[in-house]
């Protein structure tokens, strides 16, 4: 398959689930009387929002580029987290809401066809070039980082977007104790993704 063609359809996907989970955030909070600012700022509370939108960008910068993007540094990271999405949400979450209509389709989209497609992208499109030992480590930075941003966000607001991050609820010991097993997992996936991309080229 063609790389570029390749990246395209998996940033057209990606676009695709933000833009109608946009939609509907949207619509929710101002029909709760929240406005539009409200909306967004929910919106973008989600790991899994926020990952598609790097699997999008991430995509998008390989369709344009005349090697397909195989060799980006961060395709590696954003294919991790958006499989860190998928498994996390089957595994964790698909039991704690039953989604009907576009929700069950925008669902789909960001948790399941967005993280197969990404994954495909890898596997039958690997890097070409070395992957260090230590890059699954950078690419650790990412949910690091929203681990902090959703803590501190919570912190001011009181919102935290998933239940195995509730400090309220869990307290912050344990709280951390999942984020680090998160980080593990991720790692796992990380290593396991550059292992399957070396035995692929």
């Amino acid at each position: 398959m063609n790389a570029r063609i390749a990246a395209a359809i998996v940033a057209a996907l990606a676009w695709a689930a933000l833009l109608l989970q946009l939609f509907l955030s949207l619509r929710l909070s101002i029909d709760n009387g929240n406005g539009v600012a409200h909306g967004l700022w929910m919106y973008l509370a989600y790991f899994t929002v926020l990952t598609n939108l790097l699997v999008a960008i991430t995509a998008t910068v390989a369709a344009r580029r005349s090697d397909g993007g195989r060799d980006l540094q961060w395709r590696g990271c954003a294919v991790a987290s958006i499989v860190l999405v998928g498994l996390g949400y089957h595994l964790l979450l698909r039991n704690i809401s039953t989604p009907t209509g576009l929700d069950w389709l925008s669902n789909a989209l960001l948790h399941y066809a967005v993280p197969l497609a990404a994954l495909a992208w890898w596997l039958l499109l690997p890097p070409r070039r070395h992957i260090a030992p230590t890059a699954p480590l950078r690419w650790l930075q990412w949910p690091a980082l929203y681990a902090v941003y959703a803590l501190v966000r919570g912190a001011i607001t009181g919102f935290y977007p998933y239940p195995f991050i509730d400090v309220p609820v869990l307290g912050i010991t344990r709280t951390l104790i999942h984020c680090a097993g998160l980080g593990v997992v991720f790692l796992a996936l990380a290593y396991l993704l550059r292992a399957l991309a070396r035995l692929r080229a």
